[in-house]
């Protein structure tokens, strides 16, 4: 590992919260994991924005652990599961050679997902498996919540980011995912994002090659929070990408919760599409709400992504 990446993991800071714990001895803090990542999926998706999946689907590399304790994740199985520390981890040569045969297989791209808290042996993974041959585009798919010297890692490895922006509410930031500085966080590195990949550009046939994509999923009752992100973004720059979710279900914790108990509704949904209209955001994907039963996934069965039974 590289000497940058190795401080940074003795006294860990590669996300915003900042544990300083010695990941290289064996430590481990809010995300579960070690020095090295462990790989919980990897395949072909197609359930990703038209520009990502395309028609072969994206070469999706799920990392498990996260920063982040979202009530209502839907990843909760790989992100929060209790017995990470006993799942195996990846080496950067293996993690190198997941990419190259995601890439045997088709994919349009290797999607990084819920990568913040391994950027350092990924950075490296990247370098390698691009000397071993990998020509494709690297999407850094995560939650937003990310510190800009993982970002500054990142530079010049990924070529399209697809981050979440899910708060502008620090209240509802704190309550729903227990940090209390997500919009700040977020909002600084999607502006770097944009600053490193520009907007989004793809190929003849529709698919991405790089620039930035940003997520935010419409949460039921909290449609000021999705406005504030929409005027937000628009401040940035009208001509942005947005994937505008609809697919929210509760999920995991979010039963507890009396406001996220219950499915995102057609018309919250419809008016924060409006909304976007309104701001003058016209690269805007939207969802069908058919998307709350068929894009749940499930950890549990080879192919998370395939109907439930």
């Amino acid at each position: 590992m590289v000497d940058d990446g190795r401080q940074a993991l003795r006294r860990c800071q590669s996300c915003p919260r900042r544990c300083r714990i010695d990941r290289l001895a064996g430590e481990r803090g809010i995300c579960g994991i070690g020095a090295l990542p462990v790989v919980a999926h990897a395949g072909l998706h197609l359930g990703e924005e038209p520009p990502i999946s395309g028609s072969r689907g994206s070469g999706t590399i799920f990392f498990a652990g996260c920063p982040l304790r979202c009530l209502f994740c839907q990843n909760h199985q790989i992100s929060q599961a209790p017995s990470l520390a006993n799942w195996p981890e990846t080496t950067v040569s293996e993690l190198a050679d997941l990419m190259l045969r995601l890439a045997d297989e088709g994919a349009h791209n290797i999607n990084c997902v819920s990568p913040s808290h391994v950027v350092w042996p990924l950075a490296q993974a990247l370098r390698l498996a691009r000397e071993r041959g990998l020509s494709l585009p690297v999407v850094y798919n995560s939650s937003g919540y990310e510190a800009p010297e993982a970002l500054a890692a990142m530079s010049g490895l990924v070529d399209i980011y697809l981050p979440d922006l899910k708060y502008l509410d620090g209240r509802l930031a704190r309550r729903y995912s227990g940090v209390h500085d997500y919009p700040e966080v977020a909002t600084a590195a999607i502006a770097l994002m944009l600053k490193q990949v520009g907007h989004l550009r793809v190929d003849e046939e529709g698919i991405a090659r790089r620039g930035l994509i940003v997520r935010h999923l419409v949460l039921p009752g909290a449609l000021d929070n999705s406005r504030r992100c929409l005027d937000w973004l628009a401040s940035l720059a009208p001509e942005v990408t947005i994937s505008l979710m609809s697919q929210y279900t509760p999920q995991h914790l979010a039963v507890q919760e009396p406001a996220l108990n219950r499915r995102l509704s057609a018309a919250e949904y419809e008016a924060i599409t409006d909304h976007a209209l309104d701001l003058g955001l016209y690269h805007v994907f939207v969802q069908d709400m058919e998307s709350q039963d068929t894009l749940l996934p499930d950890f549990n069965q080879d192919a998370p992504f395939s109907p439930r039974g």
